[in-house]
């Protein structure tokens, strides 16, 4: 990318991020293929990636040309656009012993912070209508997880004596959940949880009968067995917790380390991308057939994701995700993981 009418690297980003954080669906494709060619030009990983590819950015005219950079660059590269120094903040993903870690590096806090505020309000309303209780030990164990930073933002915000992060102080957290429920004062309640502390708790000898009593009592679940479980099916899993939580159905989110947009399932598995996300598959035998809705609805492929969020590393991710597109335009399932991936924290079980 030249540099349009002298404009300085640093007023070109200026330009995309105002676009993103406002950015509608009839917008999306052209700010993609212009945040393409910004990261094509100022992302050295990306720029050498694409090289090697033999692709001309200037020809890339449609989101399905875009080349999208495995996810593995994360663990050993710094993904960065523009930038040539380390962040001020560093995402981190967990992994087991000995496992190489994803680490993405956050130049915007503000542009995150409008982003996730923005997909969560879409979904579910302002944060202040909400109490805000999130069951993650594995997570707040470290000091690097982009969850709980997202969730730390989102517990300020929803400014409520109630609100909080737990790890092993389940018995406080329910007594805090008893007297919500004992005093209602019209906010709804956003219990958040890793797979297998969300088990645990359904599983407990605590008493959770008076949760359905809990107005607007949402149950969301973010994935990860973190191998202190045995892995079961998404299915299994929401069956155990609505049987136990009182809830008709359990709420999910799609994100991970190398992303800073989300998606949100209310139900069933079904996913909806935030709006500066969208969800291609690619098919499973080449990586460089990727499909926006041609795939077909009943075949699985793997998951490539446009974040737009992502403007300071790279907005354009092959996932080791497998996926499936829902009848909904635009709406996607998570059906597992392709065979010997990294065992990823924040996914859902596979189906």
């Amino acid at each position: 990318m030249e540099l349009q009418n002298n404009k300085t690297i640093a007023e070109i980003r200026a330009g995309l991020r105002e676009q993103i954080v406002t950015v509608e669906p009839a917008d999306f494709e052209p700010l993609a293929l212009s945040v393409f060619r910004y990261q094509a030009a100022f992302n050295p990983v990306y720029s050498e990636y694409i090289r090697h590819l033999g692709i001309d950015p200037a020809h890339v005219a449609a989101l399905t040309e875009i080349p999208f950079l495995p996810i593995q660059f994360f663990k050993n590269h710094r993904v960065a656009t523009g930038h040539s120094a380390d962040a001020p903040v560093i995402f981190r993903s967990s992994g087991t012993t000995g496992q190489a870690t994803s680490s993405h590096h956050l130049y915007d806090e503000p542009l995150y912070k409008a982003i996730s505020y923005r997909i969560f309000q879409h979904n579910y309303g302002d944060l202040n209508r909400f109490h805000i209780l999130a069951l993650l030990p594995s997570y707040l164990e470290r000091n690097n997880s982009s969850l709980v930073y997202m969730m730390q933002h989102f517990i300020e915000e929803s400014d409520s004596e109630y609100s909080g992060f737990y790890l092993n102080n389940t018995g406080e957290m329910l007594q805090r959940l008893r007297h919500i429920a004992a005093n209602p004062d019209g906010r709804g309640v956003l219990l958040l949880g890793v797979t297998f502390a969300l088990l645990d708790l359904a599983e407990s000898s605590f008493d959770l009968s008076f949760l359905k009593d809990i107005h607007r009592l949402t149950v969301m679940d973010t994935g990860g067995m973190k191998g202190r479980r045995t892995e079961l099916l998404r299915e299994e899993v929401h069956d155990i917790l609505t049987a136990s939580l009182g809830v008709p159905v359990i709420h999910s989110e799609y994100g991970m380390t190398e992303l800073l947009s989300q998606g949100y399932s209310h139900g069933n598995g079904l996913f909806t991308p935030g709006y500066s996300m969208r969800i291609l598959l690619r098919d499973v035998n080449d990586p460089f057939a990727v499909s926006d809705h041609n795939l077909g609805l009943s075949k699985t492929g793997g998951i490539n994701v446009i974040d737009l969020a992502n403007l300071d590393s790279c907005s354009f991710i092959e996932t080791q995700d497998l996926g499936r597109f829902g009848e909904k335009p635009g709406t996607f399932y998570v059906m597992g993981r392709f065979d010997n991936s990294d065992i990823r924290g924040c996914n859902l079980m596979v189906l």
